[in-house]
């Protein structure tokens, strides 16, 4: 269902906003020309100490951040029994559930997290006008409509979309100056900003415009000065400048600070490793992950042994790898990654020679979880087409992943295609030594390799070909040509049906925006 897949992708983001963080990037501007406000509504703009968190609510949000829910409840339910009618308290208790709910994906917590949701807002509604209630009652609003789509009921977060949206929009009329406020509008404007062109239908409809550009600049004046929220917007701003726009080294450097300044913050560890990990950095992402804090005060986060699981996969411990994933599987109550997590135990077994557990654990790909995730929609392909993997391709690939760069080569010289190797194959070699080129700054190699991948793929359904023009777009961009990078850009959003479009066709959509 299309609906479906776009507020799937746009509530990804926006549940991300509730678990937080990133670096201080310079200021832009707070508003447009279209968005000034009128004098009655600068007068309205009169934030005051009522509008911040009380200490102890300051106390329970830094426990929330660390992921200790079961402290950051206790604190403030104590601020509820002796102000149960406190923005503030509101806010910052619906987050400890909606964060429990979105970091266990345990289906059985949802209804009583909607139920809380709804009495919060009822109580929101009825009191008096300030800039923080109205940022609370958009802040869960916008939380509820990612808990609806992330478990199913797509209709119902479409209209919960809409609601927390305008919501957010006419608070940012009403309270210019109020930094929260502009974290939520930036991020909102962003994620809707860079759903893929076929989807955009969906979004005009319900009257959802997105504006990449806007966007950046409301989080960056959020993510500069302080504020309560302050630490979401840092982090929301530097995982988007990471994930759009090659921002690694400051998403790292923020990373890195947190974890220094909190090492009991298991949530700053996770974003460290994730961080890590799509840098490549094999060894420091792992080095995380065992470092992290532990214990009965922390909620469970399975979703950690599975990033850990792939990291050990592409050093080749496949033993360790396996008991990861088994350790995920085990723990977790979600839908999501299930597929990915077979997968990868189908490739840790397989690789290790130990054929039986390989199709077994290629069995149970078919058996459970979702096809929301590019992941699982790649599992459940590899099941579907039933064709086998080429070993020296998958372990290239696992290395590249790594940021083994030169030990792929040298697996890649170990390929020999034949008359009868399939297609898959023979794109796939171009474009893994291309990646390989490129991650050790051979930019002329990794060209001719991305090229010769586009140009051998013709309108073949997998993901080297689009990905390969994405980052001869991201290469010409940085040598300053901006007709050939925008042609790019556009080449990699034209091909449909491959495993990654999604994801795909943001990064060049929005790549395109900031050509102009």
């Amino acid at each position: 269902m299309q609906t479906a897949k776009v507020y799937r992708r746009v509530c990804r983001g926006a549940w991300t906003a509730a678990l937080l963080l990133a670096a201080v990037l310079a200021p832009g501007p707070v508003a447009s020309a279209a968005q000034l406000p009128t004098q009655e509504e600068q007068a309205a703009d009169a934030t005051s100490a009522t509008d911040q968190l009380s200490p102890t609510c300051r106390r329970a949000y830094a426990e929330l951040l660390k992921l200790r829910t079961g402290s950051a409840r206790t604190l403030v339910q104590s601020e509820l029994r002796q102000q149960p009618r406190s923005p503030g308290a509101l806010l910052v208790s619906e987050g400890v559930g909606f964060t429990e709910l979105v970091v266990t994906q345990d289906a059985s917590r949802y209804d009583a997290v909607i139920e809380a949701q709804d009495a919060s807002l009822d109580i929101l509604d009825e009191l008096p006008r300030s800039a923080l209630r109205d940022y609370a009652r958009a802040e869960i609003r916008l939380h509820q409509a990612a808990a609806q789509v992330m478990f199913g009921h797509e209709l119902q977060g479409a209209w919960s979309l809409r609601q927390a949206y305008l919501q957010v929009q006419q608070n940012a009329k009403r309270w210019p100056n109020y930094l929260p406020t502009q974290k939520t509008l930036g991020l909102c404007q962003f994620l809707i900003g860079s759903v893929p062109e076929g989807y955009r239908w969906f979004l005009n409809l319900l009257g959802l415009p997105g504006n990449t550009t806007a966007g950046l600049q409301h989080l960056r004046t959020a993510a500069h000065r302080p504020h309560d929220f302050q630490p979401e917007s840092q982090i929301l701003l530097a995982l988007i400048g990471q994930t759009y726009y090659g921002a690694d080294e400051e998403a790292a450097a923020l990373t890195d600070r947190l974890r220094r300044e909190q090492p009991d913050n298991l949530l700053f560890n996770y974003l460290g490793m994730s961080v890590q990990k799509k840098l490549h950095r094999t060894d420091a992402a792992l080095a995380a992950y065992r470092s992290r804090p532990t214990g009965a005060a922390y909620v469970s986060v399975p979703y950690l042994h599975h990033m850990a699981a792939d990291l050990l996969l592409y050093q080749g411990q496949y033993a360790a790898s396996a008991r990861a994933n088994q350790q995920f599987i085990s723990d977790y109550r979600g839908v999501h990654y299930r597929k990915d997590a077979w997968f990868k135990l189908y490739l840790a077994y397989w690789l290790s020679g130990d054929a039986a557990q390989a199709e077994r654990c290629r069995r149970q790909i078919k058996e459970g979880g979702a096809t929301v995730i590019e992941e699982d929609r790649y599992a459940q392909r590899f099941v579907e087409d039933n064709v086998p993997l080429n070993r020296y391709l998958t372990r290239a690939r696992l290395q590249l992943d790594g940021g083994y760069y030169r030990p792929a080569l040298a697996t890649l010289d170990e390929f020999r295609p034949a008359t009868g190797t399939p297609l898959r194959d023979r794109l796939e070699e171009p474009y893994r030594r291309a990646r390989a080129y490129h991650g050790l700054g051979r930019l002329d190699s990794a060209r001719q390799y991305y090229t010769r991948c586009i140009s051998l793929s013709g309108t073949a359904p997998y993901y080297f070909a689009p990905q390969s023009a994405l980052q001869m777009g991201y290469l010409s961009q940085e040598a300053g040509q901006k007709a050939q990078a925008k042609a790019y850009f556009e080449k990699a959003l034209s091909y449909s049906k491959h495993e990654y479009k999604t994801s795909t066709d943001a990064k060049a959509k929005v790549a395109l925006a900031s050509l102009r």
